[in-house]
């Protein structure tokens, strides 16, 4: 064997334990990131840890969701939209948590709208795929609902237009397909809500809106 042959094989070894060790710090890193107690050191979360424990969602048939079964899509196929969401929607979350002041609840609900906004902005990029992790295909009995769930295949809607405000404490709701249209933050008409009127338009500050994503201070809204 040549040098040239024990140098070219010696490259590949080495670029090989390194690409190991590249996946396991990507994989091993993000797992850590997707923690409960990751989510929660930031302060502000935890007054969303806190709704999330009381809601409807946590303990039903004995399952205890976190932050990420919800805010962040599992599974290998999905893994690129998780990197993304850390990496990208965390760095800014990151810096709007450290500019924001959310010593308070009553400081955090200031700002309450726009982080749900943002979070249900990503669900509804993702086709809702963290809900349908858990709700597969689902059934429901009553007829209004029924129709209802004919627009996911005749309108392109997915779960998360028409069911917000489930775990945390509640907010206006927003038109998902109109603010993705408008590129910001726009309520869902009043008359939608069993009133009647024109839709509300949310300007959104600080870089937030319709291109929302959530991580950080958005991650625990929907």
């Amino acid at each position: 064997m040549t040098g040239i042959q024990k140098g070219a094989i010696g490259t590949l070894l080495t670029g090989g334990l390194l690409g190991i060790v590249l996946v396991a710090v990507v994989f091993g890193g993000e797992a850590a990131l997707s923690t409960e107690e990751f989510c929660t050191s930031c302060h502000s979360m935890t007054y969303t840890q806190t709704e999330l424990r009381q809601s409807t969602h946590y303990g039903a048939l004995g399952v205890n969701p976190s932050c990420k079964d919800c805010h962040i899509p599992q599974g290998f196929k999905n893994f690129h939209l998780a990197v993304y969401s850390h990496a990208v929607d965390g760095a800014r979350e990151l810096y709007l948590e450290l500019m924001n002041d959310y010593s308070t609840l009553e400081k955090f609900n200031e700002r309450r709208l726009i982080m749900a906004h943002d979070a249900r902005m990503n669900l509804k990029k993702w086709d809702s795929i963290t809900c349908r992790d858990c709700h597969k295909n689902p059934n429901p009995p009553g007829a209004d609902a029924q129709e209802a769930h004919k627009k996911m295949k005749t309108e392109g809607a997915t779960c998360i237009d028409c069911h917000q405000n489930l775990v945390h404490e509640e907010v206006p709701k927003t038109d998902l397909n109109a603010s993705l249209k408008a590129g910001k933050l726009v309520l869902v008409k009043e008359e939608d809500e069993g009133g009647s009127g024109e839709d509300e338009d949310e300007e959104e500050d600080e870089g937030e809106g319709a291109a929302g994503g959530t991580s950080g201070s958005t991650e625990a809204q929907s």
